[in-house]
């Protein structure tokens, strides 16, 4: 065979033969997935559902399922933005195949996904969510007697230089300014330098940075709060309720960064058994399982009194010396939190605890650290609710394919390989083993028997 040199510039041809177009022999996963989806109707599904959001007449636009199957390709290959997303579709043959793209067409753009994202309303993306439950509950998949519920933060697409006070419109460098003329630093009419601010800024004690006097311009609806990692930023709040039994989301709500924990782990419950019951499935919760972050004698009283659900939420512990007084407040928070405390001390309730620190932390791992939702590219709650719908939906067929198929993500297909391999080198490992360890005692024993065999050695045998 003669080497094959690389033309430096290469004259396009004219015409291309439909049948010498370059074509993929596809990815496994994906190819199991669009089986399980066509299997249970998701394409004409969806398209029926979003029907009466486009015209009866016109030029036909890009089907709903190739909109959200490009959402879950963004899961599965861990990229955040639209436009990324956009690249590795129209770069990928066997994603160009996920998505049922010809050779000859054109992926779609990003710009074309925020289109649709504005078109369809939360409501469909909502509904999107509960049909994967349904295929969940219908492949046996989904318990939902026992949740856990978890929060956390994601980075909103805005920056903290764009946040402007509430009352005057000032961003942080006139807010400063104004407070170097009121300390005498600065003339009525000088204005600083950007170093000037910054040493004043940083010299300054008792700095805070509240949202009910400050707003980002960018997005309105982040809000002010401190990363896991320590540092500031614009934020939303995740909240997850998770099947404990099968490791599938329940309800995924997004809410600003800034409400608490026990404000809202009523809603993520309540929208869990929503979701359970829209999927045909007659369970009721029973058990909700959380960290400490939410106990609230008023969130255990309103769990008592007004729901049917056990509550296993961690207490904080007291500082020394402290105890609970409960002189101010209605006996019937003392005795919510009493009846708490005696399930979380038990064995069941450790054995819980165990579980919910495991499983929902491992949701979040996937969705917002391997799935690429940590830091939303989209501005405004209804758009980030939008697109972290979908990554929870993503989350849940990859726990539906793993429990179906043995494998749960397109990577996860790699070492699947590798651990059958292992599995069938193990037995010829094993024998390996035992015969190198039988050649070591066969040469011990023989080495034995010529030491004994020697002259001195048998005469000290014979005295003894």
């Amino acid at each position: 065979m003669a080497l094959g040199r690389r033309n430096e510039e290469q004259q396009a041809e004219m015409w291309v033969a439909t049948q010498e177009l370059p074509t993929s022999p596809g990815h496994v996963f994906y190819e199991k997935l669009n089986g399980l989806l066509a299997e249970a109707g998701f394409d004409s599904w969806v398209e029926n559902l979003c029907q009466p959001y486009y015209a009866k007449a016109g030029r036909p636009g890009i089907p709903p399922g190739v909109y959200f199957r490009m959402l879950l390709v963004g899961y599965f290959e861990g990229i955040g933005s639209q436009r990324g997303i956009a690249w590795r579709c129209s770069d990928s043959l066997s994603l160009r195949s996920f998505l049922g793209m010809a050779a000859t067409q054109e992926s779609p753009d990003h710009s074309s996904l925020s289109v649709i994202r504005e078109r369809l309303p939360e409501e469909v993306h909502q509904a999107v969510f509960t049909w994967v439950l349904t295929l969940a509950r219908e492949k046996k998949v989904l318990d939902g007697k026992t949740i856990g519920v978890d929060a956390t933060t994601l980075e909103a697409n805005a920056a903290m230089k764009s946040i402007v006070r509430r009352d005057t419109g000032e961003d942080w460098q006139a807010y400063v300014t104004g407070l170097m003329r009121e300390a005498g630093q600065l003339g009525p009419d000088e204005q600083p330098s950007l170093e000037e601010l910054k040493r004043f800024d940083k010299s300054r004690k008792d700095k805070k940075v509240s949202n009910d006097e400050w707003v980002s311009q960018s997005d309105p609806d982040s809000r002010i709060a401190k990363m896991k990692d320590g540092t500031t930023h614009l934020a939303y709040k995740a909240e997850h309720s998770v099947d404990l039994e099968t490791d599938m989301i329940l309800s995924a709500e997004i809410y600003g960064a800034n409400v608490g924990d026990a404000h809202t782990l009523e809603d993520t419950v309540h929208m869990a058994q929503v979701n359970l019951q829209e999927s045909g499935s007659d369970v009721q919760i029973q058990d909700v399982i959380t960290d400490k972050g939410y106990h609230a004698a008023a969130t255990l009283e309103a769990f008592a009194e007004e729901t049917t659900y056990r509550t296993y939420i961690s207490e904080p512990a007291l500082p020394a010396g402290r105890t609970h007084t409960w002189t101010d407040k209605p006996p019937e928070q003392r005795d919510a939190v009493y009846a708490n405390r005696r399930r979380i001390r038990g064995a069941r309730g450790k054995r819980l605890q165990r579980q919910r620190s495991e499983r929902v932390e491992r949701t979040f791992a996937h969705v917002c650290e391997t799935g690429g939702a940590r830091r939303t590219w989209l501005r405004g709650m209804g758009k980030v609710c939008k697109r972290y719908l979908i990554a929870a939906v993503a989350h849940n067929l990859g726990r539906l394919m793993r429990e179906l198929f043995g494998m749960g993500t397109p990577r996860g297909l790699q070492q699947f390989n590798l651990d059958l391999e292992g599995s069938c080198c193990a037995p010829y490992l094993a024998l390996f083993d035992n015969w190198k360890l039988l050649n070591v005692l066969w040469a011990t024993r023989v080495e034995l028997s010529a030491h004994l065999r020697r002259p001195w050695c048998r005469a000290l045998t014979v005295a003894g």
